[in-house]
């Protein structure tokens, strides 16, 4: 069974600048604590097929993740997969942008959350802390974002 969770923000500003610093995929580090690094493959611009491999850190533990962009529909759209073998997995996520003005744009992130083997004994767990997190979550893609 699927769990979702989602968050919004409104960022000052401008949707280009805001699409740009979610595409390029490496600024995760700036806004999620649990991702301790991240690189893209292949080198360059972030488009459909586009590989980020992280680690992070859950509950004082380490793992690899691999997720691949699905859909690249700039300024306003992005989507990815988890291609990674891990007991919970985000089978989809994404990003979804809305210009509010010329310089504030809404940002939503979503994501759905699966449990493999004993992950499905611990993605409720899971699904429920990001539940709770999900609007802080987007506070911290705000706070990144117009830092930047």
């Amino acid at each position: 069974m699927a769990h979702g969770f989602s968050g919004s923000a409104v960022i000052d500003k401008p949707i280009d600048q805001v699409f740009a610093f979610l595409a390029e995929g490496t600024n995760d580090p700036k806004f999620s604590p649990r991702v301790q690094e991240i690189k893209r493959t292949p080198p360059g611009p972030s488009g459909v097929g586009t590989i980020f491999e992280s680690t992070v850190k859950d509950a004082g533990m380490k793992s690899s993740r691999r997720f691949e962009i699905t859909v690249f529909e700039a300024p306003t759209k992005l989507r990815w997969t988890e291609r990674s073998k891990n007991s919970v997995t985000v089978p989809e996520g994404g990003y979804d942008l809305e210009a509010i003005s010329d310089t504030e744009t809404k940002v939503t992130i979503h994501n759905t959350l699966e449990g493999h083997g004993v992950g499905k004994l611990l993605v409720g767990f899971a699904a429920k802390a990001a539940v709770k997190d999900a609007p802080a979550f987007a506070q911290r893609i705000k706070t990144a974002v117009e830092a930047s």
